[in-house]
């Protein structure tokens, strides 16, 4: 149902049930996949390619120009997957040359006024809190949280299963399966709880925590680490997705954290 007070283009292509509320606005070079529905001004640039059975609420911003001053207004994209809902005032822009599109996964939750920058990379099932941002080029991997008003430097990555807490200010990659915290943000532990809750049973997850004291626990240098765990712990799943990742870092990987010494007493 297209409502008429809404704007579509003659030339957007719309799926079966799609719904479009009033004062919805929709560029030609826009495809919007079957049962999505459009809420009241949200606005759907071109370059939107959007997938099935989504929400995109009111005052979100689909496809927008790149805040980017090396844009040269090339024609892009950006793709959001299926079943993924976009709350309100949320903005997702458009790629540059630099990747030429910007991916949103699918039964992923973006919340509101949250900004997903040009050429980013989200990955499934991803909860990005309320004003969270993520410059450009940032790449989240599966299942990745970030707490609200989490910033993210552009160019780094997150790891599957990490979160962040909220306020996190972030200028490195975190890895897979952690929790990171502080300014700036620092290793704090194993995210058990989720890991609980997306099937991971006692035995890996015990396995994970005896991946990060090796990597963040004991001391030792990253490098030292990595080789540690291939020489101490078997193979598996985990290993090879913790060692995958510190081998492609390009950004370097954020660091335990050391809570500052108390001032001593002086009475």
């Amino acid at each position: 149902m297209i409502h008429p007070l809404a704007y579509v283009h003659p030339d957007a292509k719309l799926g079966a049930n799609v719904t479009v509320e009033p004062f919805a606005y929709i560029a030609g070079k826009v495809t919007v996949g079957d049962g999505t529905w459009i809420g009241p001004n949200a606005v759907i640039n071109d370059g939107a390619v959007i997938g099935r059975d989504c929400k995109i609420f009111s005052g979100a911003v689909i496809a927008g120009i790149p805040q980017d001053l090396k844009f040269r207004g090339e024609e892009t994209t950006a793709v959001i997957g299926d079943r993924t809902m976009i709350r309100e005032c949320a903005t997702v822009n458009r790629g540059t040359a630099a990747k030429n599109t910007t991916i949103v996964g699918s039964d992923t939750l973006i919340m509101a006024y949250a900004h997903v920058g040009h050429d980013c990379v989200v990955g499934d099932h991803c909860i990005l809190a309320n004003n969270v941002s993520l410059a450009g080029e940032v790449e989240l991997d599966d299942w990745v949280i970030l707490g609200g008003h989490t910033a993210i430097h552009q160019f780094c990555r997150v790891g599957k299963h990490a979160m962040t807490s909220g306020g996190t200010m972030v200028g490195k990659d975190i890895p897979p399966f952690i929790k990171a915290a502080h300014y700036p943000a620092s290793y704090v532990g194993v995210n058990t709880i989720g890991l609980r809750r997306r099937g991971f049973d006692a035995k890996q997850i015990e396995e994970i925590m005896n991946i990060c004291r090796i990597m963040f626990q004991n001391g030792y240098s990253y490098g030292k680490a990595c080789g540690l765990l291939e020489e101490r712990l078997p193979d598996s799943e985990a290993r090879r997705e913790m060692l995958n990742f510190f081998a492609g870092s390009k950004r370097g990987v954020i660091k335990p954290y050391q809570p500052r010494l108390k001032d001593q007493d002086t009475e």
